[in-house]
């Protein structure tokens, strides 16, 4: 009954009571032993050749503690023996197998490995060299040691490559993954090997690189996006705008694979596993002699790299962008796009109108830059003629003929409280006023109204007075006053 239910039982169940009765031999065995050390699986030891009996050999791992290896681990392809009793042997500790511990010579492969042997790499997590023969249907068929095994497509590198012809016929440490149905299913995995040296590779670079270093790199793949360069041993990323600092180049023109170069390291990210390099931070910075070599004022060319509604973008050396704004592309005359005036890839000549180093900014023009004209202010208590630009709640603005502008307060317009000077003075309106106030830093101009016609009213009123003062004079000769009103008013009768 007993046996029949073990009959039964499914291959992973088996699988685990032989693993159960393994560690409780082993756990003995270690029990027993007078070594003073426990063995782990992968563990190295070097022993003395004891015996060789039947197919194993036996060595001495101290005390009254023996370890076995298959003996077809020193048959040559001859067919001979390649060891005898007293040769000391390097070895590793696999597992504990019907209460003696197994160990393996064949750690890093050998070419005579058998399906026990595979099994005990399984069991003892021991990597094993295998031959890619051919590709198949979802990976490859590995040879190892004779042994038909099978790798995935996505185990066979870190990338899961599909390029079977880069592999077949290249020989490669494998971990094996499965080890089933009496070794009929053997599945082994390269990636797993890869990712352990890598993640090993990893934590040295981690105590030695620093962002702002320079490193020797070689480029291993060109993307639109940048290059992936490999640091010997880990993979950095180029991003495209890194690459020169000319932003027009195309990467394949600077760099190829192969291609051994140094660069500068800009971020590193070890959570994320990114390393960020930059190629043109390695070379002279274009814009560090700018100002020098483009002035302000001076004529230089270039050739149009990309219009924008906002302007044309002129290329003057690899790296270096000059922008023409669209009010200086039209020659005076109003634009709406800068293709109505230039193209890409048009030779022009320029002018310089500002350097901005420090933002890496250059300003151009096709015109030279004008002369500023200078403002000849008016002098305050001069009198002035001009038209009404504009009207606002607190003054009026003024064009005066000089070409002057300047502003009338509300309080000094001269009209009563509560006028609306948007009716009673629209633009167009002339008018003359008087300066009262002159800004020469600002080159701003206060004017009045009010002053105008108070001015007026006094010239007048003097004028009177003049007047007034001259025909009392010439009365002391002629008569009365009265006389001389009422001689004019006869006389006005008579011609009526």
């Amino acid at each position: 009954m007993n046996d029949e239910h073990i009959e039964k039982k499914s291959p992973d169940a088996k699988k685990a009571e032989l693993h159960k009765d393994r560690e409780e031999s082993f756990a003995s065995l270690l029990k027993r032993s007078s070594m003073g050390e426990r063995l782990y699986p992968g563990q190295k030891v070097r022993a003395k050749v004891v015996s060789i009996s039947g197919d194993l050999v036996y060595i001495d791992l101290g005390g009254k503690s023996e370890g076995a290896v298959d003996l077809a681990e020193f048959v040559n392809k001859e067919g001979l023996l390649s060891i005898r009793e007293g040769d000391e042997i390097e070895a590793s500790f696999v597992t504990v197998q019907d209460g003696l511990m197994k160990l393996t010579t064949l750690v890093g492969g050998y070419s005579a490995l058998t399906l026990n042997s595979i099994r005990d790499a399984y069991e003892g997590g021991i990597s094993v060299n295998g031959e890619v023969k051919q590709e198949i249907k979802g990976g490859f068929v590995v040879s190892v040691g004779g042994v038909r095994c099978f790798c995935p497509f996505s185990h066979i590198d870190l990338r899961g490559s599909r390029e079977g012809s880069a592999y077949v016929g290249q020989t490669f440490p494998f971990k094996v993954l499965e080890y089933g149905e009496e070794g009929g299913k053997i599945v082994l995995s390269r990636r797993v090997l890869l990712e352990e040296e890598k993640k090993a590779r990893r934590e040295k670079f981690k105590e030695r690189l620093t962002v702002g270093m320079d490193v020797d790199a070689e480029v291993k793949s060109i993307q639109k996006f940048g290059a992936f360069v490999d640091l010997g041993g880990i993979e950095g990323l180029i991003p495209a705008s890194e690459i020169s600092w000319d932003r027009t180049v195309n990467p394949n023109d600077v760099l190829s694979i192969g291609k051994n170069i140094t660069a500068k390291i800009i971020s590193l990210d070890w959570e994320h596993d990114r390393l960020t390099l930059s190629l043109k931070a390695a070379l002279p910075d274009p814009w560090a002699s700018v100002a020098d070599k483009y002035p302000v004022d001076s004529r230089v060319s270039g050739s149009i790299a990309r219009l924008l509604p906002f302007g044309a973008f002129v290329r003057l050396e690899p790296g270096i962008e000059g922008l023409i704004h669209i009010s200086n592309l039209g020659a005076g005359r109003r634009i709406n796009h800068p293709k109505e005036v230039v193209e890409v890839g048009q030779l022009v000549e320029v002018y310089v109108l500002a350097v901005d180093q420090q933002n890496r900014k250059v300003s151009l023009s096709m015109q030279p830059k004008a002369e500023p004209v200078k403002v000849v202010l008016p002098a305050a208590g001069e009198i002035l003629d001009g038209i009404v630009e504009k009207v606002m709640p607190y003054g009026i603005f003024l064009k005066m003929n000089n070409g002057i502008k300047g502003l009338i307060p509300s309080a000094e317009m001269g009209t009563p409280s509560g006028t609306d000077h948007r009716r009673m003075f629209p633009p167009g309106t002339e008018m003359q006023v008087a300066v009262i106030d002159v800004d020469t830093i600002h080159n701003k101009v206060r004017l009045s109204r009010k002053a105008v016609l108070e001015k007026a009213a006094h010239d007048e009123f003097a004028h009177y007075t003049e007047s007034a003062k001259k025909s009392a004079e010439s009365s002391r000769g002629l008569g009365s006053l009265g006389d001389i009103l009422k001689a004019r008013l006869e006389e006005k009768k008579n011609r009526g």
